[in-house]
């Protein structure tokens, strides 16, 4: 698992060139599914636009990346949109520019520059987030020592989830790789080893970019 960079909600660009008028949006997808659904969601939205091209990114090494010209010369829309995510490094992505026709013919040089710049716009728009790989973890400790434990999961990194309170303190987090071994290391020490480490597999976590 490695990071990559997402963003989170949906952001906006828009890009006018000779009266043609060129709308992104960009917004967040975990499958391909939720990608066709955004794209076919803003065809709705703007049904009277000539054109709504399209493309997206999902997960990594080397994941899913489509995009589609709708109707646009081939080469001119989508692929200068994906080539904007590639650039931004960003991953369950997904990109829509609308253009709506001026009257008067921008020629392929023209159109990779309009949605290129739309799309952008809307990456520069967008709120970015890290999404960092982390070994989710519990450690359960009892009261008397779960005070000191806090300190130790924030040295090293560590998010809690959760904590569950019963004859024991049960803490669920996420721990970077890098910092596991320290960080269970540190437990131990603190608590005489009498804390219960226990790892559950790996997620990803959210940070800022």
């Amino acid at each position: 698992m490695n990071p990559y960079r997402t963003v989170e909600g949906e952001s906006a660009g828009e890009y006018t060139e000779k009266r043609s008028r060129f709308i992104a949006a960009l917004a967040p997808v975990s499958s391909e599914e939720e990608a066709l659904a955004f794209i076919e969601s803003k065809r709705k939205t703007y049904w009277d636009a000539r054109h709504n091209c399209f493309a997206y990114i999902i997960g990594g090494n080397p994941g899913i990346s489509r995009a589609g010209d709708d109707g646009e010369p081939s080469g001119t829309a989508g692929r200068p949109m994906l080539e904007v995510l590639k650039g931004a490094q960003l991953s369950d992505v997904c990109l829509v520019v609308t253009r709506y026709f001026g009257g008067t013919l921008l020629g392929t040089g023209g159109l990779v520059r309009a949605y290129t710049a739309a799309s952008e716009e809307a990456v520069a728009n967008a709120q970015l987030v890290l999404m960092q790989p982390g070994i989710r973890m519990t450690v359960s400790a009892s009261y008397s020592d779960a005070g000191r434990l806090t300190g130790i999961f924030a040295k090293y990194g560590a998010v809690v989830l959760s904590s569950d309170y019963t004859d024991k303190v049960a803490f669920t987090l996420l721990v970077p790789p890098e910092t596991k071994t320290q960080l269970v290391s540190a437990v131990e020490n603190a608590t005489a080893a009498r804390a219960e480490t226990e790892e559950a597999g790996e997620e990803y976590y959210r940070t800022k970019a």
